[in-house]
């Protein structure tokens, strides 16, 4: 429990912000679920009357979504640094994925209060996941490796990453691989070279099983392998 405070001073507003915000966030990483974050607790935290907490966050639904979203500006930081090492669009694109996936995995307390949770709106949090992954997207398309409109190429994507680590999330005692870094690759080549040849080819062609089992092997052996590997 956190020591009674003096009556803050003019100014002192935005540190006792940041000092409730990383009390909520300690209540969520000792926790590991949404249920134990509580203005009151968050106020014994912080030393200070549960009335401080709400002059800062009107509701707990405000408090938790304002500390979920703190994590969010990591995930932009690791995205802009990870797709920023290779100058190829579509690696740039599955470092992104990638970045995403291990992101949610090391934050499923947020994720699943930002992303796994019904919405009356737009979640901010899931606005600025889409964003980051539209934004490769559009560099693809830029590039002629993926044609069509950016943000509903960008949509199919995200479902795929969204799917993934949901499910590894809310089932974890499924028989999933013993690295889920396994699944998410795979995942990530399906929903990237799909997304790749399905925007090339009308909706309506649906060729024969073995004459497209045929024409895959054929494509499939003319490309080689570059010096980074498959990602």
């Amino acid at each position: 429990m956190g020591a009674k405070r003096t009556k803050a001073r003019p100014g002192e507003g935005e540190k006792l912000r940041g000092e409730i915000l990383r009390a909520a966030d300690d209540l969520l990483g000792e926790a590991g679920t949404d249920e134990a974050l509580t203005l009151r607790a968050v106020a014994r935290r912080t030393g200070v009357s549960t009335p401080s907490v709400y002059a800062h966050f009107p509701s707990r639904d405000a408090l938790l979504e304002a500390v979920c979203l703190r994590v969010w500006d990591e995930l932009a930081h690791r995205m802009r640094e990870h797709a920023a090492e290779v100058s190829d669009p579509m690696r740039a694109l599955s470092r992104c994925a990638r970045v995403y996936a291990r992101f949610a995995l090391d934050h499923p307390v947020q994720y699943r209060v930002l992303l796994m949770r019904p919405s009356g709106g737009s979640s901010p949090g899931a606005v600025a996941c889409f964003r980051h992954l539209a934004d490769a997207t559009a560099a693809c398309v830029r590039a002629g490796i993926l044609r069509g409109e950016p943000e509903s190429l960008a949509m199919g994507l995200w479902s795929a990453m969204h799917g993934c680590v949901s499910l590894l999330i809310a089932q974890p005692g499924f028989d999933w691989p013993e690295e889920p870094e396994a699944l998410i690759d795979t995942v990530i080549r399906m929903a990237g070279l799909g997304t790749a040849l399905a925007c090339r080819v009308p909706r309506e062609a649906i060729p024969p099983s073995a004459e497209l089992a045929a024409d895959l092997d054929r494509l499939a052996t003319t490309w080689t392998m570059g010096a980074e590997g498959p990602r």
